[in-house]
């Protein structure tokens, strides 16, 4: 029997690669002579570049880098040469053509948002919109540059930032301005009313840029990233619609400065992680792709599939919206399409089964949350075990 183990992270209690750890250690001891293949999954947050780089043997360099609050922070750009890559990820990034261009050697840097600039960076009394900064993620970008990288990957989830990428494009070259000529650095929103011009210029020198991305909210508006994501940032709702007014003001200095158009704002996808999607489009001439197909063609999910006989798989919460969704949910949906018994072990559970789909909460009835965050570890194993001590 070969079990595929692919389990996302549990937010805040567990990384992806510590629950399908986790999950084998416990399944091992109900069945031995199974062959379990681990495959972690990512959605562009927190374990998309340790994952992705990790899965095609790449390395790491970490650097000290500004948080998202100011503070020197460690985070890592991981390194992988093209021909590591798999094809299928190649012709979504766009690249396929570059390994006969500038040869096998070549290397894609990945850059995780959420290490530099994330929100699992901060207490929840530090969360706050109006001052944190993407300078960080933009160091990351610039040091892979520097390390001679043919093309970067972004992933933005889990930002703890609605700074429309300005720091990411400040740390790349470009310059805010207030009307007495001082430069602000980073340019945070709570500083923006200050903003009266931009200079500078991003190099033309900088790798093709691309941005894994899920997300086809748009930048302003009732589904723009202030009114979706602003609060689970820390905004309050009564600063919802300044912070967008400001937004699109911003947005649209750096449409003029950059000569592009303002529907770019728009643009499906525009709105992702406090709008850094936008503006590395508009500044950076960043591309926009699927991340969760992405993620698939890179981990070779399909074949992986395709050879197991049994699919366990995970996250933090699992909802309705999970099986039309991507990471554990879109994978539970192609496993059951193959035909492929398939488990899933989450800390809150309120999908409701379907034929060949097992749901199993890992959280005792009554725990609070904080508690159950804790304790992830312990209840994960305790579930697997379970589950397949009884499993025929």
């Amino acid at each position: 029997m070969r079990a595929l183990l692919a389990f996302d992270k549990f937010k805040d209690a567990l990384t992806a690669p510590q629950a399908c750890a986790l999950a084998a250690e416990a399944l091992h001891a109900h069945r031995p002579a199974w062959t379990l293949d681990l495959c972690p999954l990512a959605d562009g947050g927190e374990g998309f570049c340790e994952i992705l780089t990790t899965a095609a043997q790449g390395t790491f360099e970490t650097i000290t880098v500004t948080g998202p609050r100011g503070e020197p922070i460690s985070a890592s750009v991981g390194f992988v040469a093209l021909a590591k890559i798999p094809p299928a990820a190649l012709r979504l990034l766009k690249i396929e053509n570059q390994k006969t261009e500038i040869g096998n050697t070549a290397t894609v840097a990945l850059v995780e948002m959420a290490g530099a600039s994330g929100l699992a960076l901060l207490a929840a009394d530090r969360r706050d919109p109006w001052h944190t900064t993407s300078l960080g993620t933009g160091q990351l970008i610039r040091h892979a540059a520097a390390r001679g990288a043919s093309a970067i990957l972004l992933g933005v989830g889990g930002s703890a930032t609605h700074d429309l990428g300005l720091g990411t494009l400040g740390a790349l070259g470009l310059t805010f301005l207030t009307a007495e000529g001082a430069a602000l650095t980073p340019p945070v929103p709570s500083d923006w009313p200050r903003i009266t011009r931009l200079d500078g210029a991003i190099p033309t020198s900088l790798p093709s840029l691309h941005i894994a991305c899920d997300v086809a909210n748009p930048l302003l508006g009732p589904n723009g990233a202030a009114a979706v994501y602003g609060p689970q940032k820390g905004l309050l709702p009564a600063d919802i619609a300044r912070l967008d007014n400001e937004s699109a003001r911003l947005a649209l200095m750096l449409c003029t400065h950059f000569v592009q158009p303002d529907a770019l704002m728009d643009t499906p996808g525009a709105g992702a992680a406090g709008g850094i999607a936008f503006g590395l489009m508009a500044g950076a001439r960043a591309q926009l792709i699927p991340g969760f197909d992405l993620v698939s063609a890179w981990l070779d999910l399909e074949a992986r599939l395709a050879a197991a006989d049994i699919v366990i798989t995970g996250e933090g919460r699992f909802d309705a919206s999970s099986l039309s969704g991507k990471g554990p949910g879109a994978l539970a949906a192609r496993a059951l399409a193959l035909g492929k018994p398939t488990h899933v072990f989450a800390g809150a559970v309120t999908a409701a089964p379907a034929a060949g789909l097992s749901l199993h909460p890992i959280t005792p009835a009554g725990v609070a949350l904080p508690t159950a965050l804790r304790e992830a570890s312990t209840n994960l194993s305790a579930a697997v075990r379970a589950v397949f001590s009884k499993l025929e």
